[in-house]
């Protein structure tokens, strides 16, 4: 799953609202982008997917033909029911300017119900389960992966996690030299690979052609019916399936909607079928193949080349989702639920490729950890799903508002299209809470702790916002006072950054207090963070005259972008208003927070706020402002 993932492939476009690309010449293009960014995760699910849920259903280790044909049913009708309809079908119409994705859904959300602390916690709850996501996806792909070795050759299997761990430190370590020059490669070598799928499928089918009579859903009801608790057990690794399923409607407005529909219909989901088909005739036919279905389907020449290709194609699953957590964490950063984060844009045409090396030092822990603690693909298979599954009832639930609220449906359809769907991830939902003792603790504790964060952050800035903001001063009363019985003054500009344009930037006030000096012009600026994903640039600038000396401009972007300051600046010239770099000093003021004898959240709140406060990543640097140009006051608050 790649959650706001920016596509390694970048082929950006402005999708119009029935998610066409105006070139129609692109469409080839962005398809095999598609293919390789968005089906990454969910084209290497069936390395464990039909083997760990055969594995959950029969109790001798031994799959009976109902247990199987029982296992694909669930299978083909979670595809066709998850994916096909509810992200393909209506999720990728929900769509926020061209873009889609959790958050974005959740700024739509935003949108129809205004202040709704209920939606931003989804979208908190959505994005915290991501990370969990985003360290389980590498650590399982891979190491699935190479656990082909052990087929290819017994002796090989001490090697496994060295190997494993050698991939994904080396995964981990590029990501700071940007991902630009083989991105063109992940749509090629994921087509190759999905054409692998379908023809390992069809080379086995014909083992026990009964299996298509698993395309029956008589098969998934009546398997799910009369297995009680190890049905339940199975839907859980059923699941493993359909995860990457949220790539979908997080990469809309890198692809569209038309390349990402196409692609799913005519090979992702067709390939997919026919290999788990595929695997189940096998199982069927030679039993003893249930200990790795995948790639004893290939014949003994051509399973260690299978090997390769099969880890080519989790890496570039890996490496999907490690950039769309670096996507969704510039995002939650703009909607204030992160610290600002340093961000390094690794390309100069490609405004989606970035590296957070916090983050990704982060991940690279987790994921080494992930390794080391479970040591096999079947032992991470059980903490995998809760995260994804979690995302998908979020994203049912604010689906509805949405549906209810802001395209103005009637409750009475809104229930009628969206329940089923929520009904169905509550059931994966439910059956994933299963595994919480065998590995499903880890992305609920990591979900919860960032959940933790988030909500900290959030609260602890908005009373910082509004405890600083009443000991400041009106600045239109400030400007008239300065305009009357003015200081000396300096040659150039100086522009003082404020998150209130009405009150008076604290770095003013201690300027004047302390150099008693005052700059020849002056511009008061506000960098505003938008609920649309992108700012038209024309609506970027907004410019206002307050005083001959001071100026009050406002800077506007959407949550999908960073902001670089000077540059929006040079973009004023258009209203007016010269502006040279080498002339101009910001004052940025950097707050100290200390503990108050009184404070409004509990004591360990205050010290993982300070703990933030204190690593956040300065706004001079955030902004893109020269650092020989910046001038820091730094001033104490209590709280």
């Amino acid at each position: 799953m790649a959650l706001q993932s920016s596509a390694p492939v970048e082929a950006r476009h402005e999708a119009d609202g029935n998610g066409h690309s105006p070139k129609a010449s692109n469409f080839w293009l962005l398809t095999l982008g598609s293919i390789g960014v968005v089906y990454g995760d969910i084209g290497t699910s069936p390395l464990y997917a039909f083997r760990e849920a055969v594995r959950a259903a029969s109790d001798d280790g031994q799959a009976s033909q109902d247990e199987v044909l029982g296992v694909l049913s669930l299978i083909f009708w979670a595809l066709t029911i998850v994916v096909t309809l509810k992200y393909v079908v209506f999720l990728l119409r929900a769509d926020n300017r061209g873009e889609g994705g959790t958050l974005a859904l959740m700024a739509l959300a935003q949108r129809a119900v205004k202040n709704s602390g209920f939606v931003v916690l989804l979208g908190i709850i959505a994005a915290a389960l991501f990370y969990g996501d985003a360290m389980l996806t590498p650590a399982l792909s891979v190491l699935s992966a190479v656990e082909g070795l052990n087929v290819v050759t017994p002796g090989l299997e001490p090697y496994v996690v060295p190997i494993s761990i050698a991939i994904l430190v080396a995964l981990f370590l590029v990501q700071s030299r940007g991902t630009g020059l083989v991105s063109a490669l992940f749509g090629p070598v994921t087509l190759v690979w999905f054409l692998a799928l379908a023809a390992l499928g069809l080379m086995h089918i014909g083992d026990n052609p009964g299996v298509l009579l698993a395309l029956s859903p008589t098969y998934a009801v009546g398997f799910f019916v009369s297995h009680g608790l190890i049905g339940l057990v199975t839907l859980g690794a059923v699941f493993l399936a359909v995860t990457g399923a949220e790539a979908l409607y997080a990469d809309l407005g890198h692809f569209g909607r038309r390349p990402i529909q196409f692609a799913w219909l005519a090979l992702v989901f067709p390939a997919l079928v026919i290999n788990y088909f595929g695997q189940g005739a096998l199982v069927l036919a030679h039993p003893e193949t249930i200990s790795n279905p995948f790639f004893l389907m290939s014949p003994s020449w051509a399973q260690l080349p299978m090997v390769f290709l099969a880890t080519a194609a989790t890496v570039i699953a890996s490496q999907a989702v490690i950039t769309g957590a670096f996507s969704l964490s510039r995002q939650a950063v703009q909607l204030g639920l992160l610290p600002r984060l340093e961000i390094r844009h690794t390309s100069q045409t490609q405004a989606g490729q970035i590296y957070l090396p916090r983050i990704n030092i982060i991940l690279l822990i987790g994921v080494l950890l992930l390794v080391g603690l479970f040591g096999t693909s079947t032992a991470l298979a059980s903490a995998y799903g809760i995260a994804v599954s979690g995302t998908m009832v979020v994203t049912g639930i604010m689906a509805f508002i949405v549906v209810r609220r802001s395209w103005g449906w009637s409750v009475l359809a809104a229930v009628a299209l969206v329940i089923p769907f929520l009904v169905i991830d509550l059931i994966f939902f439910g059956a994933n809470l299963l595994k919480i003792a065998d590995g499903g603790w880890f992305p609920m504790l990591l979900g919860f702790a960032v959940v933790i964060l988030m909500l900290t952050w959030r609260r602890g800035s908005r009373i910082l916002f509004e405890k600083t903001r009443r000991s400041e001063v009106p600045l239109i009363d400030l400007v008239e006072n300065l305009e009357k019985h003015s200081p000396p003054r300096v040659a150039g500009t100086a522009v003082y950054l404020t998150g209130d344009p009405d009150s008076t930037p604290t770095a003013l006030l201690h300027a004047l207090k302390h150099f008693k000096v005052l700059h020849e012009r002056n511009l008061i600026l506000t960098v505003v963070t938008t609920e649309d994903p992108k700012v038209d640039p024309d609506d970027r600038v907004r410019l206002e005259s307050i005083s001959p000396t001071f100026m009050r401009l406002t800077l506007r972007y959407g949550f999908m972008e960073t902001p670089h300051v000077p540059k929006s600046l040079g973009a004023a010239k258009k209203l007016g208003w010269t502006f040279d770099i080498m002339s101009t000093s910001f004052f940025f003021s950097r707050r100290n927070i200390v503990p108050a004898a009184k404070s409004a959240m509990p004591i360990w709140q205050d010290r993982i706020f300070m703990l933030l406060t204190r690593n956040a990543d300065d706004a001079a640097s955030y902004f893109r402002v020269p650092t020989d140009r910046v001038v820091e006051i730094g001033t104490q608050v209590a709280m």
